[in-house]
């Protein structure tokens, strides 16, 4: 099975509700970062381009994204509102998503796997 079917796959496992906003966030993220592959990577949909880029998730209450530890510091006001961990950003299923926020962080995100990846070069 490819890895767009795998995340076809793991978003219907949630509730409609969610389902709609987890194809938002699939979209924007596709959108930003068009040449991203996407993969399935610990578990959950993952978008790959000079290495992981950014992962997601549904759950209960929130909308899980995972660009890794360098945004929560780069973006730590932006992300005042949200619960936040290492690496991790919540979204709560009962506010929209904030879209030009994670355009943000995926536009850096892509900036700074290019940067390591020239730098591995």
């Amino acid at each position: 099975m490819t890895a767009s079917k795998l995340i076809d796959t793991h978003i219907r496992l949630f509730p409609k509700s969610t389902q709609l906003l987890l194809k938002k966030l699939r979209s924007v993220i596709k959108e930003v970062a068009p040449k991203a592959e996407e993969a399935i990577s610990y578990g959950i949909p993952t978008f790959v381009l000079n290495g992981n880029l950014v992962h997601f998730s549904g759950y209960k209450t929130h909308i899980g994204f995972y660009p890794g530890a360098s945004p929560l510091v780069v973006f730590k006001q932006d992300l005042a509102p949200y619960k936040v961990s290492k690496g991790t950003m919540r979204f709560p299923l009962d506010r929209a998503l904030p879209i030009g926020l994670i355009k943000k962080i995926v536009r850096y995100r892509i900036q700074e796997n290019a940067l390591k990846d020239k730098k591995r070069r």
